[in-house]
């Protein structure tokens, strides 16, 4: 069976920048925890928009600086929010910054109230998601070339520096989240190194896991090259939420980021290691 890891996120809303400063020290010195991630909204999504929310690339880099050994990145940064040349390069100096430890996580973007707060163009749903195809190729080219260029339908670059490259070769692993089958689901096929699930049942797992082996079947990747993720989101009832962990475990899961929605405070962290991390890879 392959190995399965653990990632931890916190989401902006749900504590202070000095919280969250403490939690990210206390989950860096757990081994079981490979991985942390911040989230990229501009206002909360499940609570008053008025409240505070720090912006995610930001947060991101400082957040790393307080970490010397877990992984860390977005849980998925917007296609939409940024251009992604400049997107490509924020990423690169943030793994040379970190010694290598990004993990470049992307999302075609969904949350409309968002973009007309800010006034970012919405598009249609295939559209955004195309876009982010090509936007993974973007980088991908900015990563690896000296000079990039690229024409594509929604984005261009013109003989594109991007110095220095990322830390890890031959760039940082990509994470790509969402549940399209017919879209999404084929450019992670062409380009993730990991998908993210954060839908709702272990069924609706199985089924997309299917639909995605097929689409790499299509253009010629070996699916078990694909690390398969499901970030679940944690209540105070973290019993139960250590059973479902342990059944998207026995389907296929390989990587699991566990996300709690409620009040943080410095200690959590440990919390979820003690009442599921560790429970769940007992029972592996």
């Amino acid at each position: 069976m392959t190995a399965v890891t653990f990632g931890f996120k916190t989401e902006p809303p749900r504590a202070s920048y000095g919280d969250l400063k403490r939690i990210w020290r206390e989950a860096d010195e757990i081994p079981l925890i490979a991985d942390l991630w911040a989230f990229d909204h501009f206002v909360p999504l499940r609570a008053d928009p008025g409240e505070p929310c720090l912006e995610g690339w930001t947060t991101l880099t400082a957040l790393a600086t307080q970490t010397r050994r877990a992984r860390l990145g977005l849980l998925v940064a917007g296609n939409t929010y940024r251009h992604p040349a400049v997107l490509a390069k924020m990423a690169a100096a943030l793994d040379v910054i970190t010694d290598g430890r990004l993990e470049f996580g992307i999302g075609a973007g969904w949350h409309e109230a968002e973009h007309r707060m800010y006034g970012i163009p919405f598009g249609t749903v295939a559209d955004r998601i195309r876009a982010m195809g090509e936007a993974c190729e973007v980088a991908r080219m900015l990563w690896t070339q000296e000079l990039a260029t690229f024409e594509g339908r929604y984005y261009s670059l013109t003989d594109a520096r991007c110095e220095p490259k990322p830390v890890q070769r031959p760039y940082p692993p990509i994470t790509i989240g969402g549940t399209g089958e017919r879209l999404t689901l084929r450019v992670v096929a062409r380009h993730a190194d990991r998908w993210s699930f954060n839908g709702k049942s272990i069924e609706e797992f199985v089924r997309l896991n299917g639909i995605l082996d097929a689409h790499c079947e299509v253009v010629g990747r070996d699916p078990s090259t694909i690390i398969r993720s499901v970030q679940r989101h944690l209540s105070e009832d973290l019993a139960s939420a250590a059973a479902e962990v342990a059944d998207f475990i026995a389907v296929g899961a390989n990587h699991v980021v566990l996300n709690p929605r409620f009040s943080l405070r410095p200690g959590v962290a440990t919390r979820v290691t003690r009442e599921i991390i560790e429970p769940a890879l007992r029972g592996i």
